[in-house]
């Protein structure tokens, strides 16, 4: 793509947002039209597909904060194509050849329009150039690394702080991450030191792959280093103490800025992802931020009501009062005793009952139940439910 066409083309107007979109604003957007145009969705159709193609490259130019101000710098100084001139100048504009600005063919120190040779450090970014028109190796991110960690029940809900030992990719010792033996690599001549060359696509818009005979790094080692082989990145391990918050759920996914790979020629760490595994507890369960708990009651207790003691997590029991005629698989609720939120208040127990039923009677305890079933022999706790069955 033309640095005329980078200027010419409203991005703004290809997402359908207005110029003053907020990151989340261009990113919904983005996502509503890319799954509207995507060619796995319009199978065939040349014109979605190019469409889909200038929402992609909209998007990566008003997705990137640094880009998106390269951009909107460049509109404001050249319109869509046409220089603006100052006061004085009789309006309207005019065009001109873009060649002539970023080359440098002003004379007498003033280019076009009355302004300096200060011009080229505007747009120098565009290009990955300085106002000397030397070329500028550009930083590189570090790799994201994700791994796994089991807790247990409790250390999910009180949170801890664990060992993780972590393999990954940083600047080779060797070289110093130059990929040179020497510590001399050059700037790759195929992308100039961007990492990344250009694919036409038509359109009159370009996309970008990584380049491949530096593989994105934008440097060429001539005597490749023994150890990474020119890469400039070699195999590590470290172990890294990493806090886990409390509250958190089987199988979360826990993100950890900057605590990645390095990154090379100044460029920032990547990111750490730590996947959550939590191992069962055989008394407790766990529903969103509330523990569950199940407690075996007698008979006696349910029916003519008591206090019955409860188990909680890593704290001392509660006492549980069941009113009389407490039925069974009901559930009740001790406030603050729960896992762990987000703003540090806690969740609930939610306990319920469980009427226990003896498998072995004592001969005083059987003598007992017969006379209560000879004195309620005239109720039929199923009546109700036979009437319903007829009415339905």
């Amino acid at each position: 793509m033309s640095t005329k066409d980078f200027i010419e083309k409203d991005y703004y107007k290809v997402l359908g947002v207005p110029k003053d979109a907020t990151e989340a604003e261009i990113k919904k957007a983005y996502r509503k039209l890319a799954r509207e145009f995507h060619p796995d969705a319009n199978k065939g159709n040349a014109k979605a597909e190019e469409r889909f193609k200038e929402i992609s490259e909209a998007n990566d130019v008003l997705g990137d904060p640094k880009k998106r101000k390269e951009y909107d710098d460049a509109r404001a100084l050249f319109g869509n194509g046409g220089f603006r001139p100052g006061p004085g100048a009789g309006g309207g504009s005019f065009n001109f050849d873009l060649g002539d600005l970023f080359g440098g063919g002003a004379q007498g120190g003033q280019g076009a329009g009355g302004f300096g040779g200060g011009l080229g450090d505007v747009f120098g970014g565009l290009f990955n150039r300085g106002s000397s028109g030397t070329t500028r190796v550009q930083p590189r991110r570090g790799q994201d690394i994700e791994s796994e960690v089991t807790l247990s029940f409790t250390e999910a809900i009180e949170g801890a702080t664990v060992p993780l030992r972590m393999s990954s990719q940083s600047p080779c010792k060797g070289c110093s991450g130059t990929g040179d033996a020497n510590g001399t690599p050059r700037v790759c001549p195929t992308c100039v030191g961007t990492g990344q060359v250009a694919r036409g696509s038509g359109g009159g818009f370009s996309l970008t792959d990584p380049c491949p005979d530096c593989k994105g790094r934008g440097l060429i080692a001539e005597n490749p280093c023994d150890i990474c082989k020119g890469s400039g990145r070699a195999k590590s391990s470290r172990t890294m103490q990493v806090r886990i918050p409390a509250g958190v759920a089987d199988g979360q996914r826990i993100r950890l800025r900057g605590k990645g790979a390095p990154g090379e020629r100044g460029g920032p760490a990547g990111d750490l992802y730590v996947v959550v595994h939590v191992d069962a507890h055989p008394v407790f369960g766990r529903k969103d931020d509330n523990l569950t708990v199940t407690v075996p009651v007698t008979y006696p207790e349910a029916a003519l009501g008591g206090e019955v003691r409860v188990p909680t997590l890593g704290g001392p029991p509660v006492t549980l009062k069941l009113p009389p005629g407490t039925p069974n698989g009901r559930t009740m609720r001790a406030r603050g005793k729960g896992a762990v939120r987000k703003d540090g208040t806690r969740g609930d127990l939610l306990i319920t009952v469980e009427v226990s039923v003896p498998k072995d009677l004592s001969g005083k305890a059987r003598d007992a139940l017969e006379a209560y079933r000879e004195a309620t022999a005239g109720e039929d706790p199923r009546a109700e439910l036979f009437q319903a069955a007829k009415g339905a």
